[in-house]
């Protein structure tokens, strides 16, 4: 660092964000989710299926986890390579950009996979390319947005997960409805989210003089943040990853679950009604929440309310795995998933160690998306095969998300 001066890219922000940048990040949200979660929830399961019957949920696993793996290290990587990026286009959109059009040639891919190899290869160009544009687009809030305004943008972000979820599930099952055609709809729309936000809003950029106050090196020893020095941070991460655990393990095989379990006619349309009333509910969640925790400057309190509604959605497909009680368990997934994500960034954000690793450290972060995409898979398919089958299944996903609760308690420096 050659300066004394604080770069404005490492200022915290107290200018709030206006309506159109705010929208360009939810659409651009929208794309990545879009990006993940189609493949996930439709696409990834039908194609282990018609490459496997007999063993489709060993497929699938081995697909998803292989994949999130990759996530695991790009995410903080790219954010780790975003905080020293001095490019006169920011630090962030060149990473951005670059992410999306990895994750759309990963789904170009997997458009064309003949076999179980090459669908691993592509789904892990999907999440390298995609863990990537996650840590930029969330290190653009603490990058632009004031602590005030934080939970009602991290209420559009969970509801932006939310909406990528239910519009991908329409996408590839009513407006494009071969497997190919599915998965090159996905590339376009993430494509196109991210080059809008790029393209039209401002990434401030670093001073060409700036230099960070340790090597890359060395900060690459560091993508480890000392529990012990940053104890907020650490059990925040925990909560993320446990809130992210019980979700992957109430959703991932859902539509395995309506087939076998339920005995649904028709799983593909029965997917799609329970993400409509997820995604009903988690947008009610998200818009009630975030604007009460930032007027009220509460966090911990929405998440604990947040914990024990989703909680209740996962028992009650513990007790009954009929189709009255999946329409019964998703909107209360909904609200409850809303209102976490509602409160969940604001939290991230305030337990960030410095303002010059903000993307690394966030990248840390959504390890704690990723990493439960590694272990659902493996987990439920023991879990179904010898644990109890889909009651065992939803009683983990219960468990972990009620210990989430548990690990926000410890968090000191956020109310």
């Amino acid at each position: 660092m050659t300066g004394t001066r604080t770069p404005d890219a490492l200022a915290e922000p107290d200018v709030p964000v206006r309506a159109g940048w705010i929208s360009l990040l939810f659409g651009a949200n929208i794309g990545l989710w879009l990006g993940i979660y189609a493949p996930i929830q439709v696409l990834l399961p039908e194609q282990a299926e018609h490459l496997d019957a007999a063993d489709k949920e060993l497929v699938f696993g081995i697909v998803t986890g292989v994949g999130a793996v990759v996530a695991l290290l790009t995410n903080p990587l790219v954010g780790l390579a975003s905080d020293r990026t001095r490019s006169r286009f920011g630090r962030r959109h060149p990473w951005t950009l670059a992410g999306a059009l990895c994750g759309a040639l990963g789904l170009v891919v997997l458009a064309l996979a003949p076999n179980v190899a090459v669908m691993v290869v592509g789904w892990c160009l999907v999440q390298a390319g995609l863990g990537g544009m996650l840590a930029t687009l969330t290190s653009a809030v603490p990058d632009r947005v004031p602590v005030g305004q934080r939970a009602r943008i991290g209420g559009l972000v969970g509801i932006s997960q939310m909406l990528g979820t239910v519009l991908g599930a329409v996408l590839v099952t009513v407006l494009v409805t071969s497997l190919p055609g599915g998965y090159l709809a996905c590339a376009a729309v993430v494509v196109l989210g991210a080059a809008a936000f790029v393209l039209r809003t401002r990434d401030i950029a670093l001073p060409r003089d700036w230099r960070p106050s340790s090597g890359f090196r060395a900060v690459l020893r560091e993508l480890w943040v000392s529990p012990r020095r940053h104890p907020d941070f650490a059990w925040a991460w925990g909560c993320h990853f446990l809130i992210n655990l019980g979700n992957a393990l109430g959703t991932f095989f859902l539509l395995f679950f309506l087939k076998d379990a339920v005995h649904h006619p028709d799983p593909d349309t029965g997917l799609l009604i329970m993400m409509g009333l997820y995604g009903v509910a988690l947008v009610i969640g998200g818009l009630v929440v975030g604007p009460l925790s930032d007027r009220t400057g509460r966090r911990k309190p929405f998440v604990l309310g947040a914990v024990v509604v989703m909680a209740a959605a996962a028992v009650v497909l513990v007790l009954w795995q009929t189709w009255p009680a999946a329409l019964a368990a998703s909107p209360l997934l909904g609200v409850g998933f809303g209102a976490y994500w509602a409160v969940a960034l604001a939290i991230l954000t305030e337990v960030l160690p410095a303002a010059q690793d903000r993307a690394k450290d966030l990248g840390v972060i959504n390890i704690a998306n990723a990493l439960p995409q590694v272990i659902a898979p493996v987990s439920a398919t023991v879990i179904l095969a010898e644990l109890g089958g889909y009651p065992g299944l939803f009683a983990a996903s219960a468990v972990a998300t009620l210990a989430a609760g548990a690990f926000v308690l410890r968090v000191r420096s956020v109310r």
